[in-house]
């Protein structure tokens, strides 16, 4: 995960720069762009979409459709760890709510949300491939099955230490 840069910084403008010169030539460069930008930085800043828009001669309105349109773009820094939790069917299922109110409830966030610490930031996802072992979530890449509340909480409880995250 990127480090915590605030999204108006200089730094920041230069990886949006950096990533719109290495790749504006390409045939349909946008999402390539954008998503050369998240993996930099962990978002989009909004700042970035005037940029990109005049690099590609597109308006500012279908560069921020497309990043509203996919959920794996943000305009907002994400937490120092991603959540993913699966609401597909088969999630749902096996009891995927049961996840997100324990995560709403006892932990006070909700989806699309980033804890106030800046710790973790909980996103839905639409089916992880994981279906014979729902409910499943990702946690900064790595995934996990058949999640219990408990199992939810020693995932959260050994985020941080040292700077990395227990395994799923």
């Amino acid at each position: 995960m990127p480090s915590r840069v605030p999204p108006g910084s200089e730094a920041v403008l230069e990886a949006v720069d950096a990533a719109i010169a290495e790749l504006k030539a390409l045939r349909g460069a946008l999402i390539p762009i954008l998503h050369a930008i998240s993996e930099r930085l962990g978002f989009v800043p909004p700042a970035a979409i005037a940029r990109i828009a005049q690099a590609l001669n597109i308006t500012q309105a279908e560069v921020h459709g497309v990043i509203t349109f996919y959920h794996d773009f943000r305009t907002t820094p994400p937490g120092d760890h991603v959540l993913k939790l699966c609401r597909a069917e088969a999630c749902q299922a096996m009891g995927c709510e049961r996840l997100e109110r324990r995560l709403r409830e006892h932990y006070g966030l909700g989806m699309k949300e980033t804890s106030p610490d800046g710790r973790l930031t909980v996103e839905p996802v639409y089916c992880l491939g994981n279906c014979a072992l729902s409910p499943a979530l990702l946690l900064d890449g790595q995934l996990a099955g058949r999640v219990t509340e408990q199992r939810l909480d020693e995932l959260i409880a050994g985020l941080g230490k040292n700077g990395k995250t227990v395994r799923p």
